[in-house]
């Protein structure tokens, strides 16, 4: 990897992680919490750009740290149209898109308008990198039972990504001539079939689907969600929130600590053992399906995310799914050094930038 300068920005909800990166080394990394209640005064997430880019700079100024000379700024980006995977030239549209929270309004949005304000500022290119709107599903996969109800791609885009293309490199392979299944394990759980380069099949994140998680609650039985919905017993919100927030082993055990959860199991509470075993399990079972939509033909099947760094989650799921195809284990997220390396994939013209048009690979089926 070449010696390029890039500065990788990724914000949340009340903080911003950035980090500094020379060729493939990190020389600094910091997590950066805003403050919660002024926060709260802001009436737009985009209102927050002033606030969030000077707290960025004095946490730079304390570290003796300067932006000038950086090639690029490269952030994960948000809020945009469904667009293929790569790595993308931030111009107005997409911040005019990212401005708006044009499809989804969260802090990740924030991301391609304060590498653009660094870029303009200090000099060097500015890059989204495999955002979250990245959508690359088959139509078949999109179809549901019912009709206007459609399946698509919320998944752990930038880290998935990442994960193939450094399994790839360890493989002495491209990830465009890999099939690979990965399985992002952590406070969410996407399980994602990998073809040639393109993440034509996973489970919805964000609408519940596919694995029960930490705090989501996975695919459920819908008569009886809709029972609950006119139980009178929950508000819009509550059941909202039980999808992607109080769901899973918040739900089930008051936690949403995978860590404490193993602890329980292992001094002896039943419950926990059965609802830990029960997550896994919808993993395997996910996974499996997965290498149907790839037609058994499975290259790898790759764990990652923080809770594959437990041992008891990746060895049952390896007996669950040996039969598929070798298991690789990288555990942890690689999303900053993602960005990183997708801003010098482009820097030193091993790929090519794209460009952000506003309009979406997928918007509904025109023979319907």
């Amino acid at each position: 990897m070449n010696s390029y300068k890039v500065f990788t920005i990724n914000p949340g909800s009340t903080s911003t992680k950035i980090a500094m990166f020379e060729g493939d080394k990190t020389v600094f990394s910091k997590n950066v919490s805003h403050d919660a209640e002024r926060l709260k005064e802001f009436k737009e997430i985009s209102d927050q750009f002033d606030y969030r880019k000077e707290t960025i700079l004095e946490e730079l100024k304390k570290e003796n740290l300067t932006l000038d000379g950086v090639d690029a700024f490269s952030a994960r980006g948000g809020g945009l149209v469904n667009i293929e995977g790569g790595v993308y030239q931030i111009g107005e549209k997409l911040l005019e898109h990212a401005r708006a929270g044009f499809t989804v309004k969260h802090p990740a949005t924030l991301g391609a308008q304060l590498a653009d304000a660094f870029a303009k500022e200090y000099g060097g290119q500015s890059f989204v990198v495999n955002p979250p709107d990245v959508d690359e599903f088959i139509d078949v996969a999109r179809v549901t039972g019912l009709k206007g109800v459609y399946r698509e791609s919320r998944i752990h885009a930038l880290n998935q990504k990442e994960i193939g293309i450094r399994y790839g490199l360890k493989a002495g392979k491209k990830y465009e001539d890999l099939n690979l299944i990965i399985c992002h394990i952590g406070g969410g759980i996407s399980v994602t079939a990998h073809r040639q380069g393109k993440m034509i099949d996973s489970n919805d994140i964000a609408n519940g689907d596919g694995p029960m998680a930490p705090t989501r609650c996975g695919q459920l039985p819908v008569k009886d969600v809709i029972t609950m919905c006119f139980s009178g017993k929950f508000t819009e919100r509550e059941l909202r929130d039980k999808v992607t927030k109080t769901g899973g082993f918040v739900d089930h055990l008051n936690t949403s600590d995978a860590r404490e959860v193993e602890a329980a199991m292992n001094n002896g509470d039943p419950y926990a053992k059965l609802v830990y075993d029960a997550m896994v399990y919808q993993i395997g079972k996910t996974a499996g399906s997965m290498a149907a939509a790839l037609r058994g033909k499975v290259d790898a099947i790759i764990l990652t995310g923080g809770i594959s760094h437990d041992k008891y989650v990746t060895g049952k799921l390896r007996d669950m799914l040996a039969f598929i195809a070798p298991m690789e284990v990288m555990p942890g997220e690689f999303e900053m050094e993602a960005l990183a390396a997708g801003a010098v994939r482009v820097l030193s013209g091993a790929e090519e930038a794209k460009n952000y048009t506003g309009e979406p690979v997928w918007s509904g089926f025109s023979i319907e």
